[in-house]
């Protein structure tokens, strides 16, 4: 169904999806990479232009603003946020978003790589966006709806918002963040700048998901330190870091715990990167599961494994450090659903069904959760992120702006 908000949402993600911004997992600095401010310099303009006060480019990288309450309220201070980077996962530069209006059904194909064919089949959601205008890329890169399709409906919603003061809500506290694809997003110092008593992510699927779950995540590297012998001199002497490195992915129960064999409830240990050498190797593991105990079994997993290698081969050494990244938001919202519930209504009132759907993932807003600020996940509409295949629908994006019309209206009563 055709809105008025279509054309503004179409054409903010098309024109902030041509900026690159990919993160970068290398580099500490906040942002990880200067290319983010390109775009956090346009949404501070953008938002100066419409009229949002307190508007800053944090040292840290972040977007604030806010936008002012147009009714006497004792209302709570509302949050959304949206993260401006694109995920490290697949090639993010030079991107060429495309639009196809009124979907027909059929196959979608991509200038740029002829290979590459997106349709009902391999994407089934989006056999239920025939009519819709859908945006893909052309074939070479990721779309970077995740997320800047967030972007788009922050952005959008402010602008209706600060055009439209009739409009009864409270104060609104806005957040672009860097770097969330790489579990940073969410500065130590951002939820006091934030300043909300709860907040949103938009950074979510299908139309009408909630996500107020998701996986609690650790980051694991192993580092593996060979004996480094010329080859033709090798016996009894070289000690390959390769080898030893194939030997821990082997041992692990991968057949039965990888991202590939899982679904659901179900945890995950992921290998990220492996490079090195004969000499030297490292190895680079996510895991993943909805509950602490899990995963601090899979990381006892991968020390045992490592251990037990390491027992095989004393002349190498062998180190696996284990570190924090996010926890599941729901460890915290359970104890006050307010948030949650205040949402759900707004899903209710724009006559969406509500799908409670745990995220296999991570947001900002575990992260901002766990730093004392509730934050649950709305759905933009994202879909098959992180690859060339990355869709999304300018009505989803729509009902989302929708949800979160009803969100702020509901708040300030």
């Amino acid at each position: 169904m055709r809105t008025e908000f279509d054309k503004e949402l179409e054409e903010r993600l098309v024109r902030y999806t041509a900026i690159d911004t990919q993160s970068d997992e290398t580099c500490q600095d906040s942002p990880s990479t200067q290319i983010q401010l390109d775009l956090q310099k346009v949404l501070q303009a953008e938002l100066q232009e419409m009229g949002a006060s307190d508007v800053e480019l944090t040292d840290y990288g972040v977007v604030l603003a806010t936008i002012p309450a147009t009714v006497e309220t004792d209302a709570p201070v509302v949050g959304l946020m949206a993260h401006v980077d694109t995920a490290p996962a697949y090639h993010a530069e030079g991107v060429k978003p495309r639009v196809h209006p009124a979907y027909d059904g059929s196959v979608i194909t991509f200038p740029d790589n002829a290979e590459l064919s997106l349709s009902p089949e391999n994407s089934r959601y989006l056999g239920e966006k025939i009519g819709d205008d859908i945006i893909t890329a052309s074939g070479l890169t990721l779309l970077g709806a995740d997320d800047k399709a967030g972007v788009s409906i922050v952005m959008s919603l402010a602008h209706h918002l600060l055009a439209n003061p009739q409009i009864p809500h409270g104060k609104l506290r806005l957040a672009f963040t860097p770097d969330e694809e790489i579990g940073r997003g969410v500065h130590d110092r951002l939820p006091a700048d934030l300043g909300a008593d709860f907040a949103y992510t938009l950074d979510g699927g299908k139309a009408g998901e909630l996500n107020y779950e998701n996986f609690c995540a650790d980051g694991a590297t192993v580092k593996i330190t060979g004996v480094s012998v010329h080859p033709g001199y090798a016996k009894d002497k070289l000690v390959n870091a390769l080898h030893l490195a194939g030997k821990i992915i082997t041992t692990l129960p991968l057949a039965t715990m990888t991202p590939e064999v899982t679904d659901d409830r179900d945890g995950f240990i992921f290998i990220v990167d492996m490079h090195g050498t004969a000499a030297e190797a490292e190895i680079h593991f996510a895991l993943r599961d909805f509950e602490l105990e899990g995963l601090e079994a899979k990381a006892d997993l991968l020390e045992q494994v490592c251990a037990a290698v390491q027992a095989g081969e004393p002349r190498a050494s062998i180190t696996c450090e284990v570190r924090e990244q996010y926890r599941n938001m729901h460890h915290w919202l359970r104890d006050d659903m307010k948030p949650v519930d205040l949402v759900k209504a707004a899903y209710e009132d724009v006559g969406l069904t509500v799908s409670s759907k745990p995220i296999r993932g991570g947001t900002d807003g575990a992260l901002l959760t766990g730093k004392g600020t509730a934050c649950p996940n709305i759905f933009t509409g994202m879909q098959e992120i992180h690859g060339p295949l990355e869709w999304i629908s300018v009505q989803d994006m729509a009902l989302a702006m929708q949800v979160c019309l009803k969100l702020v209206e509901r708040a300030a009563k």
